[in-house]
């Protein structure tokens, strides 16, 4: 009861506070932490239902980068800093905007090459401020904000003005060198928003998957914040055979070996002075035989010193990954009641459905974490992992099995087509290994929860995540039928993973109308008590109306790619489906209030802030291409009425 009082008053005062003065969101998650929440209550769940569109914006991109949509995403999330509203495009055009009308107040092109073929898409997620405390007022570039784009740069900018910061590297830029000769210019590149603590900008890297082993290095590295120097870098890999022999037992493998890169946002806690670490999987996703023993740091979260790049701590999420499990979204840094006391913690989505909660300060679990084994009988020359962490709680948000009997259709047709494909694979739940005969892999590599990370409401101590429910079917070829393989189906994903003896074939797993072989709901919002580990409300994200061959609504839910943000005013807004909606929840109950249809896919997260006593919600609605989204150039902002 004590502690319900003292949750009820943290939220009043959070919304006085709200009502008392501006409110922004200043960095990529709502804070460096990326908790996504917002001490605005204006928009209630009483009067959410009168949300109108406040303002519209357009880029420009439809036309200006028309032959380059198709290998596009508007997943930006804009940030509110030095009086204006700044986001970039896919192609990393940096635009600031009136906060109240969304008129333009200034753009920024640093000229992307465009045409070479971005691994993972033209993608940027967003730009993060910085306000130099040796700065004299009005000093060009006292306040700035960094970027990093898809041909790898890190650009900072002056935040009142766009203009680059000419201290900062060359020109306000430095050119972030891969290391390597790329097998073409789109194999690296970056698409998250940098992270900043104690004058040091830090960024990862997007690398393309599954081509070869010996892959671009997945180096985190870092930099002066006002000049650009080079203060150190974190290579995962080299790193963890350095600390952790035993788990990279083969010599030089190591060295050959490339990716653990950190392709999703970084999170700051800048009292301690500590990066959190989202790594990936090593290279190449679906064959480890190169590259024996656990992989440490790869597959972690990795807390590292910001002044010198120290590791802290890590805690691997997916032993020696063959299943492209990366540790997919920024960790969360949030503040829950453990034992009548509050306790930092470090809250980290998975692919897989996971949570895992750990101490802020040791890495240790919070809730148990057991070690349980899982299949083997991996692919001639595979290693494999006997056992694979599973947390005791949360509950996994997911389903982690599909068997035959679990087939779905719309018709009896579609079903048995579905439920032979089951069949013929192996499919013997989560950590099925990769296999010549074909593996379900559930769920698939888009999670579970992916790169919208997840909302955190300090006053209940709830987390809100968006995850999906898909399963991929994962097949490995002979390196030597690659080439033909390729050849006889041009259009699908099949790559080679050379020079390792195994080629891979990803595809999704579909009914002959092309909706996933599992039962819905395909896609779900669902809130934790992180204090006890319980899930206390779930509810279907989406409907089908654009999936199912008739435009019918049915709420199955969908496959989603953006997060959530959650509001003191009792309120949580997403866009992420696949229908191109955003929807306004009630925080408390799950109960969908409020959605409006957006004029193109809005698969981003959104943001939310105070100006001049009006709250507004921003979304960014231009489409995802590989998710086959309606692709578009669209900002809109919602508020009640003026």
């Amino acid at each position: 009861m004590a502690r319900a009082v003292l949750f009820a008053c943290i939220g009043w005062l959070l919304a006085v506070s709200a009502a008392g003065a501006e409110v922004g969101w200043p960095q990529y998650g709502g804070d460096a932490g990326g908790m996504r929440h917002s001490a605005a209550a204006e928009i209630t769940p009483g009067n959410v239902g009168e949300l109108q569109r406040a303002w519209v914006y357009r880029t420009g991109d439809m036309t200006a980068h028309a032959d380059d949509m198709k290998n596009s995403a508007f997943e930006g999330t804009p940030v509110l800093f030095a009086g204006s509203l700044i986001f970039c495009t896919p192609f990393n055009e940096v635009i600031a905007l009136d906060p109240g009308t969304g008129a333009e107040k200034w753009r920024y092109d640093p000229k992307v090459a465009t045409g070479y073929r971005p691994g993972n898409q033209f993608v940027c997620r967003g730009v993060t401020p910085w306000t130099d405390p040796q700065a004299g007022e009005g000093e060009l570039c006292a306040s700035r904000f960094f970027m990093g784009t898809v041909d790898a740069r890190l650009i900072a900018l002056d935040a009142p003005t766009g203009q680059p910061c000419l201290g900062f590297g060359m020109d306000g830029q430095v050119k972030v060198d891969p290391g390597m000769a790329l097998q073409w210019p789109g194999e690296f590149q970056i698409t998250s928003p940098p992270s900043v603590a104690d004058g040091v900008v830090i960024l990862g890297s997007a690398i393309s998957d599954n081509r070869r082993v010996d892959a671009p290095k997945g180096t985190v590295r870092a930099f002066d914040a006002r000049t650009g120097k080079p203060l150190w870098d974190f290579n995962p890999v080299a790193r963890g055979a350095e600390d952790h022999p035993e788990s990279w037992p083969r010599g030089g493998v190591a060295a050959r070996t490339g990716h653990a890169n950190v392709w999703a946002p970084i999170a700051a806690d800048t009292s301690r002075g500590l990066f959190f670490l989202p790594t990936s999987s090593p290279s190449p996703d679906f064959f480890g035989g190169e590259r024996a023993g656990d992989n440490r740091y790869a597959n972690s979260v990795v807390a590292l010193e910001a002044k010198t790049g120290k590791v802290r701590w890590h805690f691997q999420t997916v032993h020696h990954d063959v299943w492209d499990y990366d540790v997919p979204a920024q960790p969360s840094l949030v503040t829950i009641m453990r034992d009548g006391k509050p306790v930092d913690a470090v809250a980290q989505l998975t692919k897989t459905g996971f949570v895992f909660v750990l101490d802020r300060d040791t890495g240790k679990p919070l809730f148990d974490v057991e070690e349980r084994p899982v299949p083997q009988g991996g692919a001639l020359g595979e290693f494999l992992s006997p056992t694979q962490p599973f947390p005791v709680a949360p509950p996994p948000l997911v389903p982690q099995t599909l068997s035959a009997d679990d087939a779905w259709g719309l018709t009896p047709w579609d079903r048995n087509a579905c439920r032979e494909k089951i069949a013929a694979a192996r499919s013997e739940g989560l950590f099925t290994p990769p296999s010549e005969q074909g593996t379900i892999m559930f769920p698939f590599t888009g999670g579970g929860a992916n790169w919208g990370g997840a909302a955190f409401d300090p006053a209940s101590s709830t987390l809100y995540i968006n995850t999906s429910r898909a399963a991929h079917l994962i097949t490995l070829i002979p390196s030597e039928n690659y080439e033909a393989a390729k050849a006889a189906e041009p259009d699908e994903e099949i790559s080679p993973q050379a020079p390792t003896r195994w080629a891979v074939k990803r595809e999704l797993l579909l009914s002959p109308l092309d909706l996933p072989c599992n039962p819905p709901p395909w896609g779900m919002l669902t809130a934790v008590d992180l204090s006890s580990g319980k899930i206390k409300w779930e509810s279907v994200l989406g409907t089908v109306r654009d999936l199912a061959p008739v435009p019918v609504p049915l709420k199955w839910g969908t496959p989603n790619f953006g997060g959530p943000i959650v509001t003191a005013g009792g309120v949580v807004f997403i866009g992420a489906a696949m229908d191109d909606y955003l929807r306004a929840f009630d925080a408390a109950s799950g109960e969908e209030l409020w959605k409006d249809r957006l004029p193109a896919g809005g698969q981003a997260t959104p943001m939310t802030y105070l100006w001049e006593g009006r709250q507004y919600v921003v979304i960014a609605a231009g489409g995802h291409a590989r998710a086959g989204t309606k692709l578009g150039d669209f900002v809109v902002a919602y508020a009640l009425p003026d």
